[in-house]
């Protein structure tokens, strides 16, 4: 299994850090991706990646995600120079970007953010790591707007088959996550079900910990060890066995990650 989307540098994660990666290497991981978020999270990410790979692979994504738009030290176009600069054989995405209809970051600075990341991923030749949130439809067009022809994933996604299908058709992958997890997520967890019989071949793995708990683990942080019930919740949606569904999203990682 890969986790392709976790948060190392935030607590409680990043207090014990070894420890959180051998727990997750017991329980069947065998890598992870963690995106940045602000500018400041990617020498951490640099450091964790060239300390505690021995212990489980760390595959590293620099973006600036639009909930810290607001909290950078740097104006925007400060941050995204450094973004830029900052690449190197290293990094294997562009992310965490993307938009979010919730958060107190106007749209028109969100919408700047975004293309830039999209430029730069295609000028780069790398794939995204895409944060949605009450936004498909703004990031539906920004998609379709922009010069990137690349590929990338929408990570958690949540929404309809539609939805889905239209980032497929994009090139994208979707990235499944807790929220399956949850009986009262029907329409997701129906989403993920076509996913699986029709577009397997487009699906990640992720936990986003320490967010999006499991259902049943509410109340408490999120780990990457627990991506053992985003496959439990899979084989219950569909007739493929564990083993299988662990093979696929493993490939598809892979192909999208250049791994």
């Amino acid at each position: 299994m890969i986790d392709s989307h976790c948060h190392l540098n935030l607590p409680p994660l990043c207090d014990d850090i070894p420890h959180v990666l051998a727990t997750a290497k017991q329980n069947g991981l065998k890598r992870l991706m963690v995106p940045g978020i602000t500018p400041e999270s990617w020498s951490t990410l640099r450091y964790y990646q060239n300390t505690y790979s021995d212990i489980l692979p760390i595959d590293i994504a620099i973006g600036l995600h639009p909930y810290f738009l607001l909290q950078n030290e740097q104006s925007l176009s400060e941050s995204l120079a450094m973004l830029e600069k900052t690449i190197d054989s290293n990094v294997r995405a562009i992310g965490e970007t993307g938009l979010d209809g919730h958060v107190s970051v106007c749209m028109k600075m969100q919408k700047q953010s975004l293309h830039a990341h999209l430029n730069l991923a295609e000028a780069q030749g790398l794939p995204v790591i895409l944060h949605h949130r009450k936004s498909h439809h703004l990031l539906l067009e920004a998609l379709k707007s922009s010069v990137f022809s690349g590929s990338g994933v929408i990570h958690a996604f949540s929404g309809s088959i539609d939805v889905a299908e239209r980032y497929i058709d994009k090139g994208f992958y979707l990235g499944v996550g807790g929220t399956i997890t949850y009986e009262r997520a029907k329409k997701t967890r129906d989403t993920v079900a076509h996913l699986i019989r029709y577009y397997s071949d487009r699906i990640l793995l992720e936990t986003d910990s320490p967010d999006m708990p499991m259902s049943g683990r509410q109340g408490k942080a999120n780990m990457p060890r627990f991506i053992t019930d985003v496959i439990d919740a899979m084989t219950a949606l569909s007739d493929i066995e564990p083993s299988e569904l662990i093979n696929i999203t493993t490939t598809n990682y892979n192909r999208l990650f250049n791994i």
